[in-house]
């Protein structure tokens, strides 16, 4: 029976729980406060300002199935996120930002009852309550707060990775609730829900029901057979959760995924050594932080052989560590299993390295550093954990104001990788859309030194050329699009306009003429046409 002093000694611990889920979402929102009104920027435009699909909820079957080429195709749930904020907001930047902070702040707080709750299994380790809360409040904090998060909350698109970490991470906080004496099966349930919401919004989720079982048998059953014994029905419900993300596998190609697409499995895997290495700098020190790494993070495979031995030795001491079911074992089959997908041997050529990749694997790093200071130092470790967190609190609050305007953004990243063409091509867009074409037409010529078969930043250049009052330079370069694009009525459009600055009417003419041709629902040629024909 429940005495007084046991009723007072748990109301306390339940006290200062939410004191700590409170702390954390009070820093979380100051640091992220400058993040709210920052544009919208590069993907967004895809995914938000010029995508048909999520405008109409009342077409729920386009936004959740919308047709191949979406760029949301196979992500569902991320679709009807993206529809919802456009239903309430239309493509005000605030509410995007506003949704993308509470699923962070939410994720946070997952992560503190996650690693709370762990270290209730560690007894030895951490014998009282609060050998168990500081660890994980200290753990939960510095991930929420950590500079190298910023990409997956400040940057609209990248809610596909913090929606799909939330959903991670509960499906991960359900499994430890179900596994608790009197848990039942409304967490397992509970569990497979957030399993197959997450499948339903991006493909890294497919490794969650592996994690699931590594944490199973770390933690509460300690032999994968015991897991699969006792557990069997909830496996199998997890295992068929795959079934959402195969069905809706679509377009994998388009977006440079796959064999083939510039790197061979042993190249890449080469080079994703050196990507995983630069993210554990990353973590332990998030500077400087890139928006945009292009396709070629390091020169040549060489580079990056150094780092394959560091990795190769640092999965053996992994491995050794897991197999002996340790927490730091764990920490490190979550870190690797959740990058496995994007840093393996499975090209993703367009984009080989990106931070927001690091949203989830992160929380191995902190929650290890957290729990194993504590472990080390007791109440002293708050000395390190507290400067830890106001550092990277203050590295994220200034982030933050590099996404204060899309030419701030791409002018640090080319500043970073300057030889990086996408990113050129970026920023020459951004400072074309602020009417300043001179400095958009030398970004785009330094975007053409780097790729000169990259048509599109010679079309940009030509326009920023026309608008700065030289169109036979924009002409030269409309023209060196070679071969000629017989079905391009964008060009055929500026080739007219070109030559009717020239002076050159007939031949603008033509143009026109050939624009309106192939592309009808376009107003602008027909009407110059008309405006020729009236002078």
């Amino acid at each position: 029976m429940e005495t007084r002093a046991d009723q007072h000694l748990r109301d306390s611990r339940a006290t200062w729980v939410w004191v700590a889920a409170l702390a954390v979402c009070v820093a979380t929102l100051s640091a992220y406060a400058g993040s709210l009104s920052a544009p919208l920027i590069y993907d967004d435009s895809v995914w938000i300002t010029g995508n048909p699909f999520i405008r109409d909820l009342g077409s729920l079957g386009r936004v959740l199935l919308p047709p191949a080429g979406s760029p949301v195709r196979g992500r569902p749930l991320l679709s009807l996120s993206f529809a919802l904020n456009y239903a309430a907001g239309g493509e005000n930047p605030f509410g995007y930002h506003l949704a993308n902070l509470a699923i962070h702040v939410a994720a946070a707080l997952a992560l503190l009852g996650v690693v709370r709750r762990t270290l209730d299994r560690l007894p030895g380790a951490f014998p009282t309550a609060a050998d168990r809360l500081f660890p994980a409040f200290g753990a939960a904090l510095l991930w929420a707060v950590h500079p190298l998060q910023t990409e997956s909350v400040t940057y609209v698109s990248q809610r596909a990775e913090s929606l799909m970490g939330l959903l991670y991470l509960l499906t991960l906080y359900a499994f430890i609730r179900s596994a608790e004496p009197g848990g039942g099966r409304r967490w397992a349930w509970l569990c497979v829900a957030a399993c197959l919401l997450g499948m339903a919004t991006k493909e890294v989720m497919a490794t969650a029901p592996l994690v699931v079982l590594a944490y199973d048998r770390t933690f509460v059953s300690g032999t994968i057979r015991a897991a699969l014994r006792k557990r069997w029905v909830l496996y199998g419900a997890l295992c068929l959760t795959w079934l959402l993300p195969a069905a809706l596998a679509a377009g994998f190609r388009a977006r440079g995924i796959g064999p083939g697409m510039g790197y061979s499995g042993w190249s890449y895997g080469l080079v994703e050594s050196w990507v995983i290495g630069h993210y554990v700098v990353l973590s332990l020190w998030p500077f400087p932080l890139v928006l945009d790494y292009g396709t070629a993070p390091v020169e040549a495979a060489r580079q990056a052989a150094p780092w394959a031995l560091a990795l190769l030795a640092l999965l053996g001491a992994s491995l050794v560590a897991f197999l002996r079911r340790s927490a730091a074992g764990f920490a490190a089959a979550w870190f690797f299993l959740i990058l496995a997908p994007t840093s393996s041997v499975i090209p993703v050529a367009f984009q080989p390295m990106a931070e927001h990749r690091m949203y989830l694997p992160l929380a191995a790093v902190t929650s290890l550093a957290a729990a194993g200071a504590w472990a080390l130092l007791g109440r002293r470790s708050l000395l390190v954990v507290a400067p830890a967190a106001l550092a990277l609190f203050t590295g994220t609050f200034l982030r933050n104001r590099d996404y204060r305007d899309e030419v701030t953004i791409w002018e640090d990243t080319v500043k970073r990788v300057p030889l990086n063409e996408r990113a050129q091509l970026a920023l020459g867009g951004a400072l074309a859309r602020a009417h300043r074409d001179a400095d958009a037409a030398a970004a785009f010529a330094q975007a053409l030194s780097l790729d000169p078969g990259d048509l599109e930043a010679r079309m940009d250049l030509g326009c920023s050329l026309y608008r700065l009052g030289r169109p036979a330079e924009a002409l030269a370069q409309y023209r060196s699009i070679a071969p000629p694009s017989p079905d391009s009525a964008l060009l055929h459009l500026y080739q007219g306009m070109a030559l009717e600055a020239l002076g050159q009417r007939e031949p603008a003419a033509r143009e026109y003429a050939i624009a309106a041709r192939i592309d009808p629902s376009d107003p602008r040629a027909p009407e110059r046409l008309r405006e020729l024909g009236r002078r």
